[in-house]
């Protein structure tokens, strides 16, 4: 069944939403290992995508010019290294939406395959070093795997969620090898990963969003 243009809005500004109410949160996650503004930084890229949903693409009907359009707004408006990571992973997933038949799940399920290699590829980084990526290469290992090709892909993206969950979770006994916080070196052990916190978030917004989806 796939995923609506409407559907794939509703997600965008349900994310920007749910950064609204987590950025407390996020901050409180940064302040302990790094600048303690990941809340702030997410809050204004995700504000400037919802602004443009409600505005220049409030009647754009390509769910491959929207992903396109919101990498690059959330590029423009976030100054700090998660501003390329997260426009690289919307642009390469816009280029899976303007191939493929929207209305597939394979569609939607390559298109955050897609998402976490662009991210991959941009940053670098691998399971292990405290960042996005502890959280994204699970749930893409699940996305994958072929043990989990009967499923339906709402059961495919509660593994998903539930690893990149986890993952995330894992960064607290991780020593950072990246960014601000690997200066703490063992100090940055115990406090747990606020970018790999935030993109779980988005993954499991998107599973809330799926199971509507589903149910309509």
């Amino acid at each position: 069944m796939g995923f609506s243009v409407q559907q794939f809005k509703t997600f965008l500004l349900n994310v920007a939403s749910m950064v609204e109410e987590k950025k407390e949160y996020l901050c409180e996650l940064d302040r302990k290992i790094g600048d303690g503004d990941h809340g702030v930084t997410m809050s204004i890229g995700w504000q400037a995508i919802k602004k443009e949903l409600e505005s220049t693409l409030a009647d754009e009907e390509d769910c491959a010019v929207i992903s396109s359009k919101i990498g690059r707004t959330f590029l423009s408006a976030v100054g700090s290294s998660v501003g390329p990571l997260y426009a690289t992973g919307f642009m390469r997933g816009a280029k899976v939406l303007k191939e493929s038949d929207i209305s597939q799940d394979d569609t939607w399920c390559n298109y955050w395959i897609a998402f976490i290699d662009g991210v991959h590829e941009r940053g670098s980084a691998e399971i292990g070093d405290k960042t996005m990526m502890d959280a994204l290469l699970p749930a893409k290992a699940q996305l994958v795997s072929e043990e989990n090709k009967g499923l339906s892909m709402v059961e495919v993206f509660e593994l998903a969620v539930e690893s990149a969950l986890d993952g995330a979770a894992k960064t607290k006994d991780m020593l950072s090898k990246r960014g601000r916080s690997s200066r703490l070196g063992e100090r940055s052990i115990g406090n747990q990963d606020p970018g790999a916190t935030s993109v779980a978030y988005v993954l499991e917004e998107y599973l809330k969003s799926l199971k509507t989806a589903v149910q309509v």
